[in-house]
């Protein structure tokens, strides 16, 4: 993680790039998706105890994956070797933590949830990608949003509305979707920035933000599934 991967300024090198940010957003999904999956088939009578006797395991677990997203993120602007081992143990907790989300719902809604997080995440990464206009702006408005839909859902928590829910989840999958987008111009951005000389840390950071725009985006998408439902 300490070397810098020297990439040629062309588009093979910053396929090349995109590649590697994408093939470590493919592990980190595919970690939390094999965690779940163990802990709610193989080991589901572990998860079982934990929900009913140990219940505050998932608290712990969530405070404890809130400080390996600032570790992991600071580990890659560092460009330090420990950046892509915490990216990994935060992706295999994230798994843990949403097998109790996924549990409340049906195989076939988390299945038709995921399909379509796939579909919006590869457009707006195209999107992103190929469009010319500048989204900085467009990622300042919609940082803004996200900070007013986190309240929103903690005011939320003590009115328990489902219509509120319902609101916060569709302008959610709008807001992850520009992030998606904004992402991947910055992936361009920076390679160019740095004329093809970018960093391990550069490539962890990207894709931690990738990362954390899909499971965010899945997660709404799954609301508005069930509510449908």
């Amino acid at each position: 993680m300490e070397s810098n991967a020297i990439y040629t300024t062309s588009d093979a090198g910053l396929n090349r790039f995109f590649g590697k940010i994408y093939g470590l957003v493919g592990m980190g999904v595919g970690l939390s998706a094999v965690i779940s999956y163990l802990m709610l088939g193989p080991f589901s009578h572990l998860f079982v105890n934990i929900l009913m006797n140990y219940s505050w395991v998932y608290t712990a677990a969530i405070f404890v994956e809130l400080a390996l997203v600032f570790l992991a993120s600071g580990a890659a602007r560092k460009n330090t070797p420990a950046a892509l081992p915490l990216f990994l143990v935060y992706s295999a907790l994230n798994g843990f933590t949403l097998s109790f989300i996924i549990v409340q719902y049906t195989q076939a809604t988390v299945f038709q949830a995921f399909i379509s997080t796939a579909i919006v995440f590869f457009t707006m990464s195209l999107i992103g990608i190929s469009v010319k206009r500048d989204l900085s702006g467009m990622a300042k408005f919609l940082m803004a949003a996200l900070i007013g839909i986190i309240v929103a859902s903690l005011v939320n928590i003590f009115l328990a509305s489902g219509t509120m829910s319902f609101v916060i989840s569709i302008i959610s999958v709008l807001i992850f979707s520009g992030l998606i987008a904004y992402d991947n111009q910055m992936i361009k951005k920076v390679y160019y920035a740095m004329n093809g000389q970018v960093s391990d840390g550069w490539a962890v950071s990207m894709a931690l933000s990738l990362y954390l725009d899909f499971i965010n985006l899945f997660l709404n998408i799954l609301r508005l599934f069930a509510s449908r439902d």
